[in-house]
């Protein structure tokens, strides 16, 4: 099922959190605390999709975001983006985070080629399930810049059963999101805004994993969506060897905990 701005409704109405939809597109904008939008449904595999325009100039402080979510808490099963501000002139960066059955902690960042700010850029998660292959794909204008197969066999989590929702934050995230804390957020710049269309859902709707991977007409379970292509994976490659500056296993590895995780989910 294709869905579309329509589709979408405002989660949080704080003072000072504006969100407004016309047909076509929305804007987003924060003075303090938080603002979100979300999905009405939720689907259960699927591709998900919307154009952004980030915040301009100093955003140090901020995280926009652009997630699937299954809402089930303490066993919750995640896909993130998180867009992180910085100072004018510093790269932004992009973090993709998996949580499965409620365990997260697979950041991987990346800082975009790009001004995300300057115009709308695509950002794509295809999420799929046939037999035992499945595969999360985080795109950036279609390019991956992550790829996040299921090892389950080898004892690694992956989020297959539960439903999720499609959701958008704008937040302060000052103690973290820039350079791990020391930037601030300026409120002399507020407000701080981030817009957003061309929104475009193709999911399942049911919630049963088998009838979900049987159904002919889900083109994203389809034999050549079940792993990258040459072309993909050769901007994988670059991507990773040109733009990627943090992956959660290197530090893991420094703190003497298992590296396998990552290696199996590159």
């Amino acid at each position: 099922m294709a869905e579309r701005v329509s589709s979408y409704y405002l989660t949080n109405t704080r003072v000072h959190s504006i969100l407004s939809f016309d047909i076509f597109s929305a804007s987003v904008s924060i003075e303090c605390h938080r603002c979100a939008f979300a999905s009405k449904n939720k689907y259960l595999f699927g591709h998900v999709s919307m154009k952004i325009k980030l915040i301009p100039g100093d955003s140090a402080g901020t995280v926009t975001a652009f997630y699937m979510n299954s809402g089930t808490d303490q066993v919750r099963d995640e896909l993130d983006f998180e867009f992180l501000g910085n100072r004018t002139g510093q790269p932004y960066s992009v973090q993709t985070n998996v949580y499965a059955h409620g365990k997260g902690d697979r950041e991987q960042r990346v800082n975009l080629w790009f001004d995300p700010a300057a115009d709308f850029h695509l950002y794509s998660i295809l999420w799929n399930h046939q037999h035992v292959v499945q595969v999360q794909v985080f795109l950036v204008d279609e390019v991956p810049i992550r790829v996040y197969k299921n090892n389950e066999h080898k004892g690694v989590p992956f989020p297959k059963s539960q439903p999720m929702g499609i959701y958008s934050t704008l937040w302060e995230a000052d103690d973290w999101a820039t350079r791990g804390g020391p930037d601030k957020i300026d409120w002399n710049q507020a407000p701080f805004y981030a817009y957003y269309k061309d929104f475009d859902i193709e999911g399942c709707t049911t919630p049963d994993p088998s009838a979900c991977a049987s159904n002919r007409a889900n083109w994203w379970e389809g034999t050549s969506y079940q792993q990258v292509d040459a072309v993909a994976a050769r901007r994988y490659r670059w991507v990773r060897m040109n733009h990627m500056v943090y992956g959660y296993c290197p530090d893991k590895q420094e703190s003497g905990h298992s590296t396998r995780m990552f290696g199996w989910n590159l």
